[in-house]
């Protein structure tokens, strides 16, 4: 019976009934760690849908805290962002093993957390600490920056990146220039532009905020080139025109 329980409940890919099934597998303290991750993966807790119902059943479910199942959660208090969603976060910080305060993807999804709640010494503290630094650890503390509307300190963090950038590089540093748009900001931005992979370019959500950079420098010529160039122009490429005319 139980493992007919875990079958049915995986079987329906988590999508229907999902919250009865876990917690008749819990229950019987059988669900594996994987399952237990993807339930919280799949359950709207990362959307917030269900995240209140989530951490309702955190304890209940009597989960140890694996690296991934920590990375999740951190994510999904930081999606939430209210005052239940920072204690636990915090408490799942505090007590993390010490064995994974040197994996990368727990740090990544913790510093992002601790941004969404405004912490931003705390979060700073995590990126010095981390000897394993990856394009996702900046790009996760910029990200942050941005969020807190600290634009300077965003491009003071790019320029000492010393790894390959990646998609999210290039929009959270356009971002970031679009914030600020002063003449340090236009000069990253444009020359980050111009290096941009060829590949990239095609790429809706870089390209959005591309032109929105473009068009808070006021270079509307410019945006208007990128945007004609674009092959699959998604909606938001062309809300990001749009904005860009109502802000000219």
């Amino acid at each position: 019976m139980v493992i007919l329980i875990v079958q049915l409940a995986y079987s329906l890919q988590l999508q229907t009934n999902q919250i009865i099934y876990i917690q008749l597998c819990s229950k019987v303290n059988i669900l594996p760690d994987y399952l237990r991750a993807k339930y919280f993966l799949y359950t709207g807790l990362i959307s917030n849908n269900m995240a209140e119902k989530v951490f309702d059943l955190l304890d209940e479910m009597e989960i140890k805290p694996n690296s991934f199942t920590l990375a999740i959660l951190f994510k999904a208090c930081a999606e939430l962002a209210n005052d239940r969603a920072i204690k636990i976060g915090r408490k799942l910080l505090d007590e993390m093993p010490e064995n994974y305060r040197n994996n990368v993807v727990v740090l990544n999804s913790a510093m992002h957390m601790l941004m969404k709640f405004g912490d931003i010494q705390s979060a700073e503290r995590i990126f010095r600490s981390n000897k394993k630094k990856d394009i996702i650890t900046y790009n996760a503390i910029i990200k942050g920056y941005v969020g807190n509307e600290m634009f300077e300190r965003a491009l003071d963090l790019f320029e000492q990146i010393n790894i390959n950038f990646d998609s999210v590089t290039y929009t959270v540093v356009f971002n970031a220039c679009a914030g600020l748009a002063n003449d340090r900001a236009m000069k990253i931005g444009k020359e980050l532009l111009a290096k941009m992979p060829e590949n990239y370019r095609d790429n809706n959500i870089i390209s959005n905020s591309a032109i929105d950079m473009l068009m808070k420098f006021d270079d509307v010529e410019s945006a208007e080139r990128m945007f004609r160039s674009i092959k699959a122009k998604g909606t938001n490429i062309y809300g990001a025109l749009m904005n860009g005319y109502n802000l000219n």
